[in-house]
């Protein structure tokens, strides 16, 4: 059952019954006789078939600790890849190493330093060994190694007839309506990491015997979990089908069987069919400030946003004459109103347009740009002549619009094996999808939203075939520095299916438009009729909603429960004896010292300030008090606040109160002997604090907690960290920081943790605190104010951006999709609320997300489809605001359209989010492998379906050349790597950021650029700010990039790396580095000094607009040959050998063997 493998459990293996994370549906562990989950009848697969048996043979690699060994460049002389010797005791491609880029010609030796020259024996990569992992601890229930990426699983219930019709009526996201009374069936819970739950779709088919059930919602405690049956694992095999005996005839090109509840009506709707009945909906933004959160079976509407009146139905309440919000940091373009929406006063209804969301940021760096599409043009109007065709309704001529007719730059052959400088000069920008240009111009801006296939497959077959998952990668808060904002009292949108009003709607005229989501006719409400652009009235067409893809309204009162929360604060400190020992606590004082005037609020923003060792400290900051006073609770069993009404205070009220605690915080346990650490205690405390208003808890700790509720234990093996082997310990320990979470989502508050540590802390358990409450977990390593000044900097920095970054509460998301697409798993931090809608009790400006999707029925009838991502907010101001975004691809109908439109990054980034969570439910080898066969499976699917002519080599699509380089760059990530001493918080921390990061980032993690910075010149430079920004190019990852007379940078995301040679341009040293000589080059240098010559303004120029690229501070660390963390430096040199991984040629060698079997 190889996709199973992504989809991810909720729990922690403990039998916690929280289900709603990341969670995984029982019946998809369980295959019928004789029946696919691919929706066709195929024989049963015998996994026997799947791979011969390995013969032992010579060793090759040693798993030991890392030796010293120069990486040896991979282009050696190499036989054809007829046999592989397996290596004892190791696990064949359970740790694939890398060398440089391949040549035309392998040469003898590529390697640029000294190092032996393998025989064609050790040259030949090993091959990839039958992986055991399980879901389930049970040894006798082994999992796949391959995904199929885009079936969502099926639905589990109680014994019925595939006659018998849902017992309940089901929502989706075309219909919606009421949740399913059916209880929800108890689920397995084995934790994935940061993952999101497998939502079922549920318009899915009952299987046999197997009704729908409800979705995600809590089950008792103390439920055991349904038998599973048990899977049988298989291995490499790319021309397999994705489940049951390979196929022996052409993929099946019909529509799939039907095995669905009764769809809607699919003919348009009469414009004047009456509304749904609004219901009180507990999944609007306000807080349910209720025991338990609303589950499924509340019987709510569906609707991210409570619908007090439904657009274009009734009265319409007047529109709000005078809001104008200003949210562009640039001047308001001038133009004319058709052009740009800038300059409207006193418009109704009020809004506020500057240029583009597209083309507001600053340039990037080519690693961050090659995440991101270039929009430099302002939003053009969508002109649509009422009555014509939109979107929906396209001619023909779209659909012929096939990439057949010539072959583009994405589908040039490219022969892997042969073309050796893959990596561009220039960032790759993302591909933009073959839409019509009135349709490009307004479509979504992929930093925002991003598809990993920008040319969607007519049906779930045509998909499988291509053997690459289909998914949506999101950034749905990030800061824009212009966006358009519209205040006014009717927000229209569909009454079926509750899509906001888009760019690409049809309007049938000027009084009725189509929604492009479930076709529904609706009316065009009275007040939209007028266009404040024009001043024109009867233009519904030229609206700022209706031209622009990403969009902010002012939330009238029917989207609120409650009145909008206020910001509130609430830091929780460790002061325990190793707290102190770290001197974190003064950097914390003084940052938010620095920083309290610029905390994101307004007059009731409210703080509060919990310490704790082996009792609790609260702090009375009442008004009127002349000090501060501690009040401690010592009876940390049975924790209580000594005197709620005075521990959270209105900041401009005791502003003075709070700046003296701070002042005095570090004095009054400086020495303090107090070595325990009751973490547990100290939430409850904070949850309980927090619970009456919702905001957010800022959680620092500094070792593992000992004490009390939460108490850990160490699980960590020093000697293990190298192991070549399976990596234990990587999910919880205990369910007891989950279900935490989870009552703090219900509650709305977010929990942001900060841990400062030279020891295990066991992350794997205490991120579930902040993965289910929608935090943010940040890490420092080896954190001491002396020994490592680099992290002191970091943290100040991440610390500064953290206090004063624009934040939301009380937050709810939803993502909809045309119909016949679905959403089947989420990746992130946060909570399923129901299912499809993500609960997040803060949300920043820092956060990705990522779902994987499926096509349910076929799109045979349509020429486009759209996505639309809502998220309901509150604002530090406390306005109630809603932000969307809405993404038009095109639907295709042929194999080589779909490989044209691959997004390879985006791929990449979902592909690591699934593997992330295959490692925690599965092992860590069933995710390395499954990665692998990701590239196997559809690089063998391009060469079988799309080449009509046959060559030798490893071939691929120009779009997905680097697709190998990019797998192989996670297999020897941190999170991923083995044989690499690595610590387990360390990966485990790894894992949180490739979950958690948008995709910009998360591709500097994966695949780190490398310059050289000793000769760098103004020629092709940028000029920003009247600063000049140099522009070298990116180098491969390999040392044979490197020399010893230059110096060459690393930016890894969190660390940059400048490595100087030992016979580095002595001019690098005097005028950049400010040293005379290589050896007087510092050990612990992390700073440039500032120096005033022109190389030195360069190199400081091009660091500071690297590190300006990102939200948070990466280190610098200055290092020479003898420095320890060369190693570190060298590791990232992914395209190179090490003793435990393969080189990227070998890889290659590795593909190539695979894929013609």
């Amino acid at each position: 059952m190889s996709t199973a493998g992504f989809n991810s459990q909720n729990g922690t293996g403990t039998g916690q019954t929280y289900t709603n994370g990341p969670s995984q549906n029982p019946v998809s562990l369980q295959q019928l006789p004789g029946v696919s989950y691919g929706m066709t009848h195929q024989s049963t697969f015998n996994p026997m078939q799947a791979k011969a048996s390995v013969a032992s043979g010579p060793g090759l690699y040693s798993s030991g600790p890392y030796q010293p060994i120069p990486p040896v460049s991979s282009y050696q002389s190499v036989p054809p890849p007829s046999s592989f010797p397996a290596l004892p005791g190791q696990p064949l491609l359970t740790s694939p190493p890398m060398g440089g880029p391949p040549s035309h010609t392998p040469p003898l030796s590529a390697s640029p330093s000294p190092g032996p020259r393998l025989t064609s024996a050790q040259a030949m990569p090993p091959p990839p060994a039958v992986s055991t992992g399980n879901y389930y601890a049970s040894p006798q229930q082994p999992m796949a190694t391959a995904w199929q990426y885009n079936t969502p699983p099926l639905q589990m219930g109680p014994p019925t007839s595939m006659s018998t019709p849902p017992s309940a009526t089901v929502a989706n996201h075309v219909n919606p309506a009421l949740g399913s009374t059916v209880p929800p069936p108890p689920q397995t819970s084995s934790a994935a990491y940061g993952s999101a739950p497998v939502l079922h779709s549920v318009t899915h088919p009952p299987v046999p015997g197997m009704p729908p059930t409800s979705l995600h919602g809590y089950t008792q405690p103390g439920i055991a979990p349904p038998p599973v049956n048990p899977i049988l694992s298989h291995g490499y095999q790319p021309n397999r089908a994705l489940y049951g005996a390979p196929p022996t005839g052409p993929p099946p090109t019909g529509p799939l069987p039907s095995m669905k509840s009764t769809p809607p009506p699919t003919g348009p709707p009469l414009a004047n069919a009456p509304p749904p009945p609004p219901k009180a909906d507990a999944q609007c933004g306000g807080s349910v400030n209720s025991s338990q959160l609303p589950t499924e079976s509340d019987s709510q509407e569906g609707d991210i946003e409570c619908p007090g009146m439904v657009a274009g139905n009734g009265l319409q309440a007047s529109s709000n004459y005078n809001h104008v919000d200003n949210k562009t940091a640039g001047r308001p373009q001038p133009g004319s109103p058709g052009q740009h929406l800038g300059h409207y006063p006193s418009l109704p209804p009020g809004y506020q347009n500057a240029p583009s969301a597209h083309n507001a940021t600053s340039p990037m760096h080519p690693a961050l740009q090659s995440t991101t599409q270039p929009y430099a043009q302002t939003p053009q109007p969508y002109q649509q002549p009422p009555g014509g065709p939109g979107p929906a309704q396209l001619s023909p001529s779209l659909a012929a619009m096939s990439l057949q007719s010539s072959t583009p730059e994405a589908l040039r052959v490219v022969n892997l094996l042969q073309e050796r400088n893959l990596l561009p000069p220039t960032p790759i920008p993302a591909p933009m999808p073959c839409l019509p240009q009135d349709l490009q111009k307004v479509n979504c801006n992929p930093e925002v939203f991003r598809c990993t296939l920008t040319s969607i497959p007519q049906t779930q077959s045509l998909l499988n075939k291509a053997k690459m998952p289909l998914g949506l990668l999101l950034h749905p808060f990030k800061d824009l520095s212009q966006l358009p904002v519209v205040t006014s009292s009717t927000i229209v949108r569909c009454r079926s299916c509750r899509t906001y009003i888009n760019p690409f709607v049809s309007f049938l005229d000027q009084r009725r438009w189509k929604c492009n989501l479930c076709y529904r006719v609706n009316d065009v409400p009275e007040e939209f009729m007028y266009n404040p652009v024009s001043r024109a009235y009867g233009e519904p067409h030229k609206r700022p909603e209706v031209q622009n893809a990403t969009i902010e309204f002012i939330a009238p009162s029917e989207y609120m429960l409650r009145p909008p929360q206020p910001a509130v604060y609430l830091f929780v400190l460790d002061v325990s004896h190793n707290a102190v020992e770290t001197g974190y606590l003064n950097v914390f004082c003084q940052s938010l010292l620095d920083n309290i005037n610029a905390l994101p609020g307004d007059s009731r923003t409210k703080v509060g300030f919990i310490t704790f060792d082996s009792t609790i400290h609260f702090y009375n900051l009442q008004e009127g008090l002349s000090q501060p006073q501690m009040l401690i609770v010592s009876d940390i069993e049975d924790i209580f606040l000594p005197t709620p009404d005075s521990l959270l205070v209105n900041l401009n009220e005791c502003k003075e109160l709070v700046q003296d605690l701070l002042k005095n915080l570090p004095n009054l346990f400086q020495k303090t002997m107090e070595t325990q650490s009751a973490l547990g205690s100290a939430l409850q405390a904070a949850f309980k604090l927090l619970s009456p208003t919702g905001g957010r808890m800022s959680v620092f700790q500094t070792q593992l907690p000992n004490l009390g509720v939460g108490a850990l234990q160490s699980r960590e093996d020093p000697n293990q960290r190298a192991s070549a082997k399976d990596i234990q310990h990587l999910s919880p320990a205990t369910d007891f920081y989950k279900k935490l979470a989870l009552d703090c989502s219900g509650q709305q508050v977010a929990v942001d943790l900060f841990l400062l540590s030279a020891q295990y802390c066991d992350l794997a358990s205490l991120g579930c605190i902040s993965r289910y409450s929608a935090g943010s977990v940040y890490y420092y390593p080896s954190y001491h104010h002396q020994h490592n000044p680099a992290q002191v900097e970091r943290f100040q920095k991440d610390l500064k951006r953290y206090l004063t970054r624009k934040i939301g509460f009380e937050a709810v998301m939803r993502i909809r999709c045309t119909k016949g697409l679905s959403i089947h798993t989420f990746h992130g931090n946060f909570f399923v609320r129901s299912t499809d809608l993500l609960s997040l009790p803060n949300v920043n400006p820092d956060a990705g997300f990522a779902v994987q999707m499926s096509i349910e029925e076929n799109l045979d009838d349509m020429q486009v489809v759209s996505f639309q991502a809502a998220l309901l907010y509150t604002s530090s101001k406390g306005e109630r605001r809603i932000r969307v975004h809405t993404l038009c691809l095109p639907v295709v109908n042929s194999l080589s359209d779909i490989f044209a439109g691959a997004d390879v990054q985006a791929i990449t980034g979902l592909l690591a989010c699934m593997a992330v969570d295959r490692s925690v439910t599965a092992s860590l080898s069933d995710a390395r492998d499954a990665m692998t066969n990701a590239a196997i499976d559809s690089l063998a699917s391009y060469r079988q379906s799309v080449l009509t002519i046959q060559q030798p080599g490893l071939l691929a699509p120009a779009c997905l050349r680097l697709f190998p380089l990019y797998i192989l760059a996670l297999l020897k990530q941190k999170a991923f790597r083995t044989g690499t001493s690595t610590r387990l918080d360390d990966r485990v921390f790894a894992m949180c950021q490739l979950k958690y990061q948008p995709l910009a980032y998360a591709m500097l993690m994966i695949h780190p650029a490398l310059y050289r910075v000793d000769d760098l010149t103004d020629e092709g430079a940028l000029n920003i700010n009247e600063r000049t920004i140099p522009q070298p190019r990116v180098l491969q990852l390999s040392v044979e990039k490197l020399n010893r007379e230059g110096a060459f940078l690393m930016d890894t995301g969190m660390i940059m790396y400048l490595w100087v040679g030992r016979n580095c341009n002595p001019n690098f040293l005097t005028q950049v580095l400010g040293v005379p000589s290589y050896t007087a080059v510092p050990d612990n240098l992390y700073l440039l000094p500032d120096l005033d010559t022109a190389e030195s303004q360069r190199t400081r120029a091009f660091i500071g607009w690297l590190r300006d690229q990102r939200p948070f501070s990466p280190t610098l660390h200055i290092i020479k040959d003898e420095s320890q963390l060369k190693s570190s430096f060298m590791q990232n040199m992914i395209e190179d050998r090490t003793e435990a991984a393969l080189s990227y040629y070998e890889f290659l060698l590795h593909l190539q063997q695979q894929i013609s079997k």
